[in-house]
């Protein structure tokens, strides 16, 4: 069998699952299909201390690594929070230039953004970096919930845990379905995981309002979604016309009082599904009102199902039916 190489480029401070999930899952590959060879690279080579404190030896140089067939760049929040430093990207860009696939998990993407190689490509990171990088790199189309991008020889996937995604889809690019979805079976995940990052975030994301009416008019309705939030009966309680409230709401928050509404209401029927309440119960005592109304919500902003939801990501305790 052809061995196919794949260096994973890691850092003091990387994440280990951005490194162990990818690796798990090529080296299941290599039990059904052509067998993986992984590298790990840094910049001086040797160890690197993860971010649990745990450390990864054996560590290559780029000069050292050799043929590399796929590149795959691991993420680590400091990528994200702090300037890249030289020798990291000098490290990325050597073994890149000369891969034939270029990869990264989380926010391993911001380096390929600094190094340019995702200028008007369209990529992803982790959903909590997503809006960072939209900003710091505007020649890269950002997709928040995305849970992988393909553009060109380039690869970026969502948070963490989407580096076993990703690799699963290298593989099934690589050797086919069957190959991919035997792993996935080894390893009890999904072979293409439903829904996209905004199953994960936090569905509400408001920015804090500059204006005291829209600061208090915001507080009231976070604490009882639930009560009419129509617009007028909002404009009402802000002693201004419908017209200027949704002016207010597109300059300060860059939404309309309804699709920020809604995503109240959303976030507040997650939250009471995971804490164990019913689909039922959830529609009403979020203000979204009936089962029916919950459940296009959820497909429309998450894709998926109250009930799916519910079981995929509640507590393994018994919750109530519904």
């Amino acid at each position: 069998m052809t061995t196919h190489r794949v260096g994973i480029v890691v850092f003091d401070g990387v994440t280990m699952l951005d490194v162990s999930g990818p690796s798990d899952v090529l080296h299941q590959a290599g039990r059904v299909a052509e067998a993986y060879e992984l590298v790990l690279v840094s910049a001086r080579g040797g160890q690197a201390a993860t971010s649990n404190g745990l450390a990864l030896s054996g560590a290559v140089t780029p000069a050292d690594a050799g043929a590399l067939d796929t590149v795959v760049v691991a993420g680590g929040d400091r990528l994200a929070e702090e300037p890249l430093e030289r020798e990291l990207l000098d490290a990325v860009a050597e073994v890149a230039a000369r891969a034939t696939r270029v990869a990264s998990v989380c926010t391993g993407a911001f380096v390929l953004a600094e190094l340019g190689l995702l200028d008007d490509r369209r990529a992803t990171t982790h959903w909590r970096h997503a809006e960072r990088m939209a900003r710091r790199y505007p020649r890269v189309h950002v997709e928040p919930d995305a849970i992988h991008v393909r553009d060109g020889r380039y690869v970026t996937s969502a948070g963490i845990s989407a580096g076993i995604d990703l690799s699963l889809a290298l593989v099934e690019e690589d050797h086919g379905a069957d190959a991919a979805r035997a792993v996935a079976r080894e390893l009890v995940v999904f072979m293409q995981r439903p829904g996209g990052q905004s199953q994960f975030s936090t569905a509400l994301e408001t920015p804090p309002p500059h204006t005291d009416l829209l600061r208090d008019l915001i507080a009231d309705v976070l604490a009882d979604p639930a009560a009419d939030h129509t617009l007028p009966t909002m404009a009402a309680r802000a002693a201004v016309s419908s017209r200027h409230l949704t002016r207010l709401f597109n300059s300060e928050l860059n939404t309309t009082p309804a699709r920020w509404l809604e995503n109240v209401r959303l976030d507040r029927a997650r939250q009471l599904l995971l804490s164990g309440h019913s689909v039922t119960t959830a529609a009403r005592a979020s203000g979204l009102g009936s089962d029916e109304t919950l459940r296009r919500v959820f497909a429309k902003h998450l894709g998926t199902t109250p009930s799916e939801y519910r079981m995929r990501f509640a507590t393994t305790a018994r919750v109530s039916g519904g």
